[in-house]
């Protein structure tokens, strides 16, 4: 398959799926989802791939968020389906997959792109990252995971405020919350991921896909159709339809609780 917005390449056993759109700082639309799907789809079928390494092209981004001008026609319905499209297709994918993934976080890591990051199975990140889930300041809710990974990974009380503040956090700070499993320079960011990478593959095959299944079923999933139900009526909001205006407008929303 062509790709436009994703770039494969393998070493050995691992593979390595970079988001290719650095000039929107690696921001998620419609069409990179539909690639990621695919990419990872094929990683966990393909008997020569042993894990997965997930990076943002550039020093910039790892993923700055989803991109927003695709969500000006969004209403609760069109909301509601397309959080679920990316939950099943996306996100519960990489997070259920049976070959370990890597997020190797370089430069922002915002909405989608955290996101993204909380789903894959380790995170590395440099030390320029800044992390965070700034969806309220759009009138929404995080709705591809982060509710529920945010609070499993930091607890509720630090996910409460990283939320509901919509404040980024430094590296540093993403590991001492336990956000993130290593922070190094960015030039030791990859080698940092494949050392991992490399140390796990030499671990029994079918027993890392039992290890990441029992893991996951440390905690309930229900709470993810909850994110699904509360982004979807967010997106059926006036607040909504301003946020994502003054952001496209690159100025203040003046939210009216509507």
């Amino acid at each position: 398959m062509h790709f436009d917005n994703i770039l494969i390449s393998r070493q050995g056993r691992i593979q390595y799926i970079t988001i290719n759109r650095e000039s929107k700082l690696n921001a998620l639309n419609k069409a990179t989802l539909a690639e990621l799907h695919f990419a990872f789809t094929d990683a966990f079928a393909n008997p020569e791939v042993g894990g997965i390494i997930i990076t943002g092209a550039g020093p910039k981004a790892f993923i700055a968020g989803a991109d927003i001008s695709e969500f000006t026609t969004l209403d609760a319905n069109s909301g509601r389906q397309m959080a679920f499209e990316a939950h099943t297709k996306v996100f519960d994918v990489i997070a259920n997959g049976s070959k370990p993934v890597i997020a190797a976080v370089n430069g922002f890591a915002l909405g989608g792109g955290l996101e993204t990051a909380m789903a894959c199975h380790i995170r590395v990140a440099s030390d320029n990252a800044k992390l965070g889930l700034p969806e309220l300041t759009l009138g929404i809710i995080p709705g591809y995971g982060g509710t529920q990974r945010l609070t499993q990974l930091v607890g509720k009380g630090k996910a409460m405020e990283m939320i509901m503040t919509s404040d980024m956090i430094t590296a540093q700070d993403a590991f001492n919350f336990g956000l993130v499993n290593h922070v190094v320079s960015p030039a030791e960011l990859l080698p940092k991921a494949e050392e991992i990478m490399n140390k796990i593959l030499k671990r029994a095959p079918l027993a890392i896909a039992s290890a990441i299944t029992a893991v996951n079923a440390a905690t309930s999933s229900s709470g993810f159709a909850t994110e699904i139900d509360e982004f979807s009526k967010c997106t059926g909001t006036n607040d909504f339809k301003e946020g994502a205006a003054a952001f496209l407008e690159k100025r203040p929303a003046v939210f009216i609780g509507k």
